[in-house]
C-alpha cells in the first residue's frame, strides 16, 4: 500500500474516532413563544351594589391574559350544582366604553346563572377611558382568550352575547372562528353598517370626516396608529369624543373599516338571536331589518336568524339601548332562545 494511501486512511480512522467522542446532541425542546393565562382576583372595588348572584351561584373575578400580553378583566357567574361540562357558558362582550359589569350584561348573567347557565363577562381592551382607542383586528384576541379560558374551566358549549360595538367583534370572531364549541351567537342593540353610521349619522359633516380620515393615514403612516387625532370625532349623543388613528380605521372609516356586520353576520355558521328594545335611541329600527337581509341572503352560512323586538312605550333614549326598562325581558328572550336549541 503506499504511503498517500495509508495516510489518508490514519487520517479517517483519526477523525471517526474523534467524532465517536463528541458529546451527543441535545434532544430538541418544544418553546412556548406566546400563551393565554388566567387567574382569579379579589372582587374589584366601586362594582354595582347588584353584581350580586342569587342563591346557588357563584360569583368569580379572573384576569386573563392574551395571547399578545394584554389583561382582560373578567366576571364568571357560575350555577354552583351544575358541573361545567354540562354547562352552557355565555362568553359576554360589552359596547363602547362599557365593561364587564355593564347593565345589559350583569341583569342577564344574575337572571341566566340562576336558571342553570353560566356567563363569562370580559372588559375588553375598549373598555372605560379606552373607548374609541383600540383597534378593531385586535379585540379579537380578547375574545380567543375568553374562550380558550372558558374552555379551561371545562366549558365545551359555549354561546358569544355582544353588546352594540360589541355585537361586531362577536360577529367577527364567530365568522373566522369555526370552533365547534360555539354553539350560538346573540345580538344585543346591534348596529348595522358602523362605517356607514359613523359618516352619516354620527359625524354628519363631510369636511370633518374626510379630515379625520386624511389624519388617521397620516398617523399610520408616520408609524403612530395609537395616536389620538388632532380634532374630535363626532360620536353618540351628538357629542364629541377624542379617537385614535387606528380606531378611526379599523371602525369608523368607509374604505378600510371591517366593522361592517352586513358583511360578517352572513359568514356566521351558527344560530343567532337578534334583541332591540323598541325604545334604543341610538341602533335605529331599520338597522336589524339590515342585518336581517344579510344573514338571509342566498349564499349565507346562517342556519336560522330569530329577530326579537322588545315593547318598550318611552321616547328612542340611550337608556332603550342599554335595555334600562327591559332587562327582564331581554334575559327571558335569551333564554328562550337557548332552551329553543337545546342549549
Amino acid at each position: 500500500m503506499s504511503t498517500p494511501r495509508i495516510i489518508l486512511i490514519a487520517a479517517a480512522l483519526i477523525a471517526a474516532v474523534a467524532i465517536a467522542f463528541l458529546p451527543a446532541p441535545a434532544m430538541s425542546q418544544a418553546h412556548v413563544a406566546a400563551g393565554i393565562t388566567y387567574e382569579e382576583t379579589p372582587r374589584p372595588e366601586g362594582l354595582p351594589d347588584d353584581m350580586q348572584p342569587l342563591p346557588g351561584v357563584g360569583l368569580r373575578f379572573l384576569s386573563i391574559g392574551a395571547i399578545d400580553g394584554f389583561r382582560i378583566a373578567a366576571a364568571l357567574w357560575q350555577p354552583l350544582a351544575k358541573p361545567a361540562a354540562s354547562t352552557t357558558l355565555l362568553v359576554q362582550v360589552h359596547g363602547s366604553g362599557g365593561n364587564f359589569a355593564s347593565l345589559q350584561l350583569r341583569a342577564t348573567a344574575r337572571a341566566l346563572s340562576a336558571s342553570g347557565f353560566a356567563a363569562l363577562s370580559i372588559s375588553t381592551r375598549q373598555h372605560d377611558e379606552h373607548v374609541n382607542t383600540d383597534n378593531f383586528f385586535e379585540v379579537r384576541r380578547d375574545l380567543e382568550a375568553a374562550v380558550a379560558t372558558a374552555k379551561a374551566l371545562g366549558y365545551g358549549a359555549l354561546v358569544l352575547q355582544g353588546h352594540s360595538l360589541g355585537t361586531a367583534q362577536a360577529a367577527f370572531y364567530a365568522a373566522t372562528e369555526w370552533d365547534p364549541a360555539i354553539r350560538g351567537v346573540i345580538l344585543t342593540g346591534a348596529p348595522a353598517k358602523l362605517p356607514w353610521k359613523a359618516r352619516y349619522i354620527l359625524i354628519q359633516d363631510e369636511d370633518a370626516y374626510r379630515a379625520l380620515a386624511r389624519m388617521a393615514r397620516e398617523a399610520l403612516r408616520a408609524g403612530r396608529p395609537e395616536a389620538l387625532l388632532p380634532m374630535t370625532m363626532g360620536w353618540i349623543g351628538g357629542r364629541q369624543a377624542p379617537v385614535t388613528a387606528q380606531h378611526f380605521l379599523t371602525y369608523r372609516d368607509e374604505a378600510t373599516s371591517a366593522a361592517d356586520m352586513t358583511f360578517w353576520i352572513a359568514r356566521i355558521p351558527r344560530p343567532i338571536l337578534l334583541v332591540r328594545d323598541a325604545a334604543d335611541g341610538i341602533v335605529l329600527p331599520f338597522e336589524p331589518y339590515m342585518l336581517l337581509s344579510a344573514a338571509r341572503a342566498e349564499g349565507s352560512l346562517v342556519p336560522e336568524i330569530r329577530y326579537v323586538l322588545l315593547p318598550n312605550p318611552r321616547p328612542p333614549s340611550l337608556e332603550g339601548h342599554i335595555f334600562a326598562d327591559n332587562t327582564g325581558p331581554l334575559a327571558e328572550a335569551i333564554m328562550a332562545w337557548l332552551a329553543e336549541h337545546g342549549l
